[in-house]
């Protein structure tokens, strides 16, 4: 059976809607709030078992009640959290997470216990055992680089989300692919990228750093690259937006079951762009994702 690890985050939300997003210095009023689970690697274990692939999240939460909650609910969403540690004496991390009526965020995430994300003996075995890692960067480098390594070292297929970004090029040269949007691309490459034709201009510097790349591009959809081609997908128009929060993850996630289902990453992108369209039409991140459907191979 296909399987998929993911090393990453675990937060709780908590999500304000606002009828705007404020600008520096100003002050606007709530017209609700409500928790929720987050998290990139939680986000994303929930998107891959959304679609029927089993998936393991190696993680931490803390030892308090709002971590009991988190376990519970990623238990319930047939995530396997039997490598999701409970760290003694700190709280969970938590997101708060500011949408507008437009669906669009902004976020503030206070790390909690991912700041102390291990890998030890079990969670490297379940690394090199699955046939797709996936990791992100809210978790520590050290955690992200090891992980990496014994998974390429295994023959483990790694997916890199470098979000937020951080600069580890020899994590972004094991990744096939590499998940990116247009401002982590920016970062990356250290230079404006906006748009479709930017990333095509951009093939090969993305393939001196990594294996094979896919740019998000929002709305637009993505841009994937590899040696034998680039290909621009479409994203499907939802007719409604809700909330863009965990759209990206969700795209994450669906990408990754693919693969490990044994997809080439064309179709696996093109699911991934449907899934990110799905996952906006409704609040919250992985909590709120609908059922993900994959290609057949």
């Amino acid at each position: 059976m296909a399987k998929v690890t993911v090393v990453g985050s675990v937060n709780r939300d908590v999500i304000v809607t606002v009828e705007r997003l404020p600008v520096e210095g100003e002050t606007v009023l709530a017209t609700s709030t409500r928790e929720g689970i987050g998290g990139k690697g939680a986000n994303q274990a929930m998107a891959v078992a959304r679609t029927g692939t089993e998936v393991t999240l190696v993680g931490a939460v803390g030892d308090d009640e709002a971590g009991a909650r988190l376990r519970s609910v990623l238990a319930d969403a047939h995530v396997d959290v039997s490598a999701l540690a409970a760290v003694t004496g700190t709280g969970s991390g938590t997101a708060y997470v500011f949408v507008d009526v437009d669906g669009q965020n902004q976020i503030v995430v206070e790390q909690g216990a991912n700041a102390q994300v291990v890998l030890d003996g079990p969670a490297l075995d379940l690394v090199r055992s699955a046939d797709v890692l996936v990791v992100q960067c809210e978790v520590s480098d050290q955690v992200v680089a090891e992980a990496v390594t014994a998974a390429s070292a295994a023959g483990t297929r790694v997916v890199v989300n470098l979000a937020p970004y951080r600069s580890a090029a020899d994590v972004v040269a094991l990744a096939d692919p590499l998940v990116v949007n247009e401002h982590e691309a920016a970062d990356l490459l250290g230079r404006p990228v906006a748009g479709a034709t930017d990333v095509r201009a951009a093939r090969d510097e993305l393939l001196a750093l990594c294996r094979t790349a896919v740019v998000t591009l929002g709305s637009a959809g993505a841009v994937l690259v590899t040696p034998d081609e680039v290909v621009e997908v479409a994203s499907p128009t939802p007719p409604r937006v809700v909330d863009t929060t965990g759209a990206g993850d969700a795209f994450v996630g669906v990408l990754a079951a693919g693969l490990a289902s044994g997809l080439s990453l064309r179709p696996c992108v093109e699911a991934a762009a449907a899934a990110g369209s799905l996952a906006v039409q409704s609040p919250g991140a992985g909590s709120g994702y609908p059922a993900f459907h994959l290609p057949r191979g």
